[in-house]
């Protein structure tokens, strides 16, 4: 074992090692959090100035870290939080957990982290090890980050510095899995970076570290696992059109076929997909595909039932305003839920926030309510919700449309005082009187 390797490894296992994590976000502060509970001193990185200030100050806004455990480890000095590139020079490990969204005509915006790399580039010292944690497409850790890391520090990857991929695995109001313990999967640009990388998860995680071949394999293997939800959230969709074309109630069928015990897993429909990667991974890989002249036609099949799910709502809505002569131009909607999920604060790629956007269009007078989130940015414009729902607000809506399954919301409640509903979550199926109710 070379004397690089080792001196990394043994400051890994005494924890002297100092971690840079570039990104507080949705990945990169939970991930910051548990470094440094796990005893490493951790700097943390972003642009944006608000995030550093509150990082500092010990307050959190990721709802996914525990509020007491920011403070604590700010307070004894284990996590701190700068706009200043420079820190990584006396870093040992570098985790880059940036965005990677996609453009106006759906390619992987790569802008993100390829600045970072640049940054990080002009600071890297020899013995550290750079790992990308953002998705993106098969590819990049080796063809991106590899040469602007050499060509920036002068260094050499394997002989001088390390370097791997290891896929973010964060799901918002997931109460089971979080960072500290899910399972991870490392693949490094050779094995000493394999083995390095994996060393430092294993010291500060409790799910299972799977060690792949190389970069491309935890690159792809991120990507499937994004598609296959994708695609079959996108089948679940189609099944839900074709029900409702033939009177069936899908969300009937698809508790009957869970109960068989093998070979069925269950999805469900809604008014399309949301959050940082389902609606977006299986793009990188369409993209990179066609450098193999090759096009994912399943991929983008799904991709395209269900970009139009947002268009779909709008028609059922449509329909029953249509039964009290009532047109989309000047009806009334309530929207309940503009988060992409249940029970978070996070609307980023939301359907919803497409409903509202189609409503506007056709004319509708439209207003939303979320518990988790008073107002949103959407397409440059700020959105500000109801603070609160009464009665008569409800009552006066020509149609309310359930957008998320928020489970603090009174839905029998919500029944009581709705002219109609539309219920594109199936999040009133406890509500037993029903004559009001239309699902998806």
């Amino acid at each position: 074992m070379n004397e690089m390797k080792q001196l990394l490894l043994d400051r890994i296992e005494n924890k002297t090692a100092v971690v840079a994590v570039i990104g507080l976000g949705y990945v990169g502060l939970p991930l910051a959090v548990e470094k440094a509970k796990a005893g490493y001193r951790t700097i943390g990185f972003d642009v944006q100035k608000e995030k550093v200030d509150m990082v500092n100050k010990g307050k959190n806004y990721i709802g996914d870290v525990v509020d007491r455990d920011l403070e604590e480890i700010v307070k004894a000095g284990m996590l701190s939080a700068t706009s200043d590139f420079s820190i990584v020079s006396g870093a040992d490990f570098i985790a880059i957990c940036v965005p990677t969204p996609l453009d106006d005509y759906k390619q992987p915006d790569i802008s993100y982290v390829e600045n970072s790399t640049v940054e990080i580039s002009k600071y890297l010292q020899p013995g550290t090890i750079v790992v990308l944690e953002s998705t993106t497409y098969p590819g990049t850790t080796e063809e991106l980050l590899l040469p602007i890391l050499e060509e920036g520090s002068g260094l050499k990857c394997g002989v001088d510095f390390y370097l791997a991929f290891s896929p973010e695995r964060v799901d918002p109001g997931n109460l089971l899995y979080k960072t500290k313990n899910t399972p991870k999967v490392v693949g490094g640009v050779g094995k000493d970076a394999t083995e390095i990388a994996a060393a430092m998860y294993r010291s500060v995680l409790e799910g299972e570290i799977f060690e792949a071949s190389s970069p491309r394999v935890a690159e792809m293997e991120k990507i499937l696992e994004n598609t296959y939800r994708n695609i079959n959230i996108g089948l679940a969709n189609e099944m839900a059109i074709i029900c409702n074309k033939m009177g069936i109630d899908i969300w009937e069928v698809i508790e009957a076929a869970k109960t068989k015990p093998y070979g069925f897993q269950a999805f469900y429909p809604g008014p399309g997909l949301g959050g940082h990667c389902i609606p977006l991974d299986p793009y990188y890989l369409s993209w990179k595909a066609r450098e193999y002249d090759y096009h994912t036609q399943l991929i983008e099949t799904s991709g395209i039932i269900n970009d139009a799910m947002p268009g779909y709502v709008i028609e059922r809505c449509s329909h029953i305003l249509n039964r009290f002569k009532k047109p989309l131009n000047g009806s009334k909607i309530l929207i309940l839920g503009v988060a992409y999920k249940q029970d978070i604060d996070d609307y980023r790629e939301s359907p919803a926030l497409k409903v509202i956007e189609n409503f506007n269009s056709f004319g509708a007078e439209v207003e939303f309510f979320d518990p988790f989130i008073r107002e949103y940015r959407y397409k440059g414009e700020v959105f500000i919700g109801l603070s609160a729902l009464s009665a008569e607000i409800i009552h006066e809506k020509d149609l309310v449309v359930v957008t998320t399954a928020h489970t603090n919301v009174d839905y029998e409640w919500i029944q009581k005082n709705s002219k109609y509903i539309f219920d594109t979550k199936n999040a009133m199926k406890n509500v037993i009187v029903r004559d009001n109710i239309e699902k998806l």
